[in-house]
């Protein structure tokens, strides 16, 4: 049996008169469609297969109900091999291709296979977990086409786009719909990170790395995640801004292996209504301050706790995620126009930006077998440690770079500040060893792990 579909085109009808249907009168109308766009840019839009060595732990007691509950800590290491399948997308004709930090992640084998079939081995320029983002460089591949970006700021909500990307691995799949949202930040997607546009363009696994395009065929972001309950997608997708994919592909050019964003130095938290009248802001908006560092950029600019960010370089903020996408669209070392609010009056602020300080010296330390959590590296927090690790602003001491294999068992974990070591204030990492050095067979720990303080009790 022949199915024969037909398009019909809906004709607006001046006010008074019924809305009136007909078929195409032309053959251009027959041919509506993204076919010419597709065809453009899919060949930029790649497949990526990684390999990743990970050590899984198998209990050789897993099949005995009895034994597997005492000995669930005492498994064999076993090396396995982890795959993962997402998309990317080619950023220049010398064979740049940006992906999801999530499909590449530390592997060791990444392979990249384009529209045509043609297959590349691909190194990791530079990468970032909290961005989500990885920049790519196809090994031996000749001059590739790609897609040019867009300056994401001038997307706006309602625009048609197209998601093009692997779902599922079934192959290169295009599916269409419109810009549902702008400036959704990592609480949409459960993470306390990112900064994102909405899409209602399915995007399903598999997709991830793929490109979010618009009408011209230029690149308006780059397919993260999805909203979901059940798995697949329910019409709320998200994508990372050109504007950041632009920075990432810069400073890979650069020769940076990770990113670099700039550094506030300061907490702050939405305005809301009850503190927007308590401020004297007219509208609920902005990010006020409430903490900083003694060497933020910001304090050097002449702000204060109390003041409220309203926007950056022209950029309206509304929360801590949107400044610091804001600020590493703009890069280090400019100066950024900042719009400040205080005590009833709005004004601009030059402040340059600037990576957080690696200062004073780390003095990174490893422990030796003799002592009581041997082959554990520890580091002095300064500036630079505070933003790697997402330390609270005030603190000071010594950080867990790597808890090692026996300081991993006792529960530490990388990121912990030792607070104290058997009821003695840790300063400095030299300190730390000095006291692990005249240690006793019992060894109690003081230990801050986010807001927790934990107290940890063990024998030599």
């Amino acid at each position: 049996m022949r199915l024969i579909v037909g398009l019909v085109l809906l004709i607006v009808a001046p006010i008074g008169l019924a809305a009136q249907t007909r078929v195409p009168s032309s053959q251009m109308e027959i041919q509506l469609g993204f076919a010419p766009l597709v065809k453009q840019a899919a060949p930029a839009v790649v497949n990526i297969y990684a390999k990743q060595i990970v050590a899984a732990q198998r209990n050789i007691f897993q099949s005995d109900p009895f034994f597997q509950g005492f000995f669930k800590d005492f498994a064999e290491q076993r090396p396995r091999v982890q795959n993962s399948l997402g998309s990317g997308v080619i950023l220049s004709a010398d064979g740049i291709v940006v992906t999801n930090y999530h499909v590449v992640g530390q592997s060791t084998d990444i392979r990249v296979v384009l529209t045509d079939r043609r297959e590349f081995k691909a190194s990791v320029l530079l990468s970032d977990e909290d961005s989500d983002l990885a920049i790519l460089q196809l090994i031996d591949a000749p001059e590739t086409p790609f897609l040019p970006l867009r300056n994401s700021d001038d997307v706006e909500v309602g625009e048609l786009t197209l998601a093009i990307g692997n779902p599922f691995g079934v192959g290169q799949t295009v599916s269409s719909g419109i810009i549902s949202g702008l400036a959704r930040t990592g609480a949409a997607t459960g993470s306390t990170h990112g900064y994102f546009i909405q899409t209602d363009a399915p995007i399903n696994p598999g997709n991830s790395g793929g490109a979010l395009i618009d009408v011209n065929g230029h690149l308006i972001g780059i397919n993260t995640s999805i909203l979901t309950r059940s798995g697949g997608s329910n019409g709320i997708g998200f994508a990372i801004p050109a504007n950041l994919v632009a920075q990432f592909m810069a400073q890979a050019r650069a020769g940076n292996k990770r990113f670099l964003r700039p550094w506030a130095g300061m907490n702050g938290q939405s305005v809301d209504g009850d503190l927007a009248e308590s401020l004297g802001l007219a509208i609920p908006g902005g990010i006020v301050i409430s903490d900083m560092h003694q060497v933020s950029p910001f304090l050097s600019a002449g702000f204060k706790a109390g003041d409220v960010i309203l926007a950056v370089d022209g950029q309206t903020v509304n929360t801590p995620a949107e400044m610091v996408f804001r600020m590493s669209v703009a890069g280090l070392g400019t100066k950024t126009v900042i719009s400040r609010f205080r005590q009833g009056i709005t004004e601009d602020v030059l402040v340059e930006l600037m990576s957080a300080p690696d200062q004073p010296p780390r003095e990174i330390v490893t422990t030796d077998r003799r002592m009581p959590i041997p082959e554990m590296v520890l580091s002095n927090i300064n500036p630079a440690v505070l933003a790697e690790y997402g330390l609270p602003l005030g603190i000071d001491g010594v950080v867990v770079v790597d808890p090692g294999p026996f300081g991993q068992r006792v529960g530490l974990k990388s990121g912990d500040i030792l607070r104290g070591i058997n009821r003695e204030r840790i300063t400095t990492t030299r300190h730390a060893q000095a006291v692990f050095a005249e240690a006793g067979r019992w060894i109690a720990l003081d230990v801050q792990r986010g807001l927790q303080r934990l107290s940890m009790k063990f024998r030599r």
